[in-house]
């Protein structure tokens, strides 16, 4: 009779679990509320995509009709074509210009805001707090506030005109040491920065094996985030740079006539350059929603 009721018992105990692993698969599921939020969200961040297409593929014409069709149009190539045969527009040279500053600048933020944030986060030294502090507050200070002086200094190093005077100012971010700090204050144990030191590394060699690879998630992000914003930046570039070697946001600018706009020819250049940065974000958004997860699970 015991033994009975031992292997009844025992039988039962998996089929419990399999119906409470299904009950938490199907409360951890979104419901209707939860697709239709998503779905929401998605056609409002393809709209705007569309609608530049729509006008893109148009011709100015067809815009000054009050109500645009719905479907595009079949002069999108030749709008495109014309934006990068334009004489008063460097297309291919913006390009250049602008996919080395922005490689350069996300580069330069992931590696500098990385070592800052593991010196904030695991290093103990005098004025630590403080410094930090001053650090993040300088992000509200608004960035028009300190054009003037910028420019001055750029004026008398003969930076003027150059991507030196655009990457220079960009080369690491609060921001970015912010991210990092938190990141690996929570993500890198102490453990393992104390067996290295054992091992007989150095501060360096400790932060390169040890604290570098830990933060490949978040710098991944920090870099690929650095990388759209310095690819779009247009405040800055339209200042200091001359037109004759503009980025990618300068030289669009130039699409525009004193007298009259044709957005047909605008939105193409526009979806020209944002193509890119869709590109990126196919190819390496995977991995980097990965690589996110994997890191806060080790952490």
């Amino acid at each position: 009779m015991t033994t009975t009721t031992t292997t009844t018992a025992a039988s039962g105990r998996p089929a419990a679990r399999r119906r409470g692993r299904g009950s938490a698969d199907a409360a951890s599921r979104p419901g209707f509320l939860g697709y239709g939020l998503l779905i929401a969200t998605l056609l409002g961040a393809i709209l705007p995509l569309y609608w530049a297409f729509l006008i893109a593929s148009g011709d100015s014409s067809s815009l000054n009709n009050v109500n645009l069709p719905w479907w595009p149009g079949g002069n999108f190539l030749a709008n495109a074509i014309k934006v990068v045969t334009n004489e008063r527009v460097s297309f291919w040279k913006a390009v250049g210009n602008s996919l080395i500053v922005s490689t350069v600048v996300a580069a330069s933020v992931v590696f500098f805001s990385t070592l800052a944030g593991y010196a904030f986060a695991k290093l103990r030294f005098r004025g630590r707090r403080g410094l930090f502090v001053f650090v993040i507050a300088t992000t509200a200070v608004p960035t028009q506030l300190g054009v003037v002086p910028l420019f001055i200094v750029m004026s008398q190093l003969g930076w003027t005109g150059t991507l030196g005077a655009v990457i220079v100012p960009g080369l690491v971010t609060a921001f970015g040491v912010f991210w990092m700090t938190q990141y690996l204050s929570t993500a890198l144990p102490d453990e393992l920065i104390e067996a290295g030191r054992i091992d007989g590394a150095s501060m360096i060699k400790t932060f390169w094996y040890i604290g570098f690879p830990s933060a490949r998630p978040a710098a991944a992000m920090l870099g690929l985030f650095t990388f759209i914003a310095t690819w779009t930046n247009f405040f800055w570039p339209f200042i200091v740079l001359d037109p004759s070697n503009p980025t990618l946001p300068v030289a669009l600018s130039q699409l525009q006539a004193n007298y009259f706009v044709d957005y047909s020819i605008v939105l193409a250049g526009v979806l020209l350059a944002t193509l890119p940065l869709l590109v990126l974000f196919i190819v390496a958004g995977r991995q980097l929603v990965a690589g996110i997860m994997q890191g806060a699970v080790k952490g």
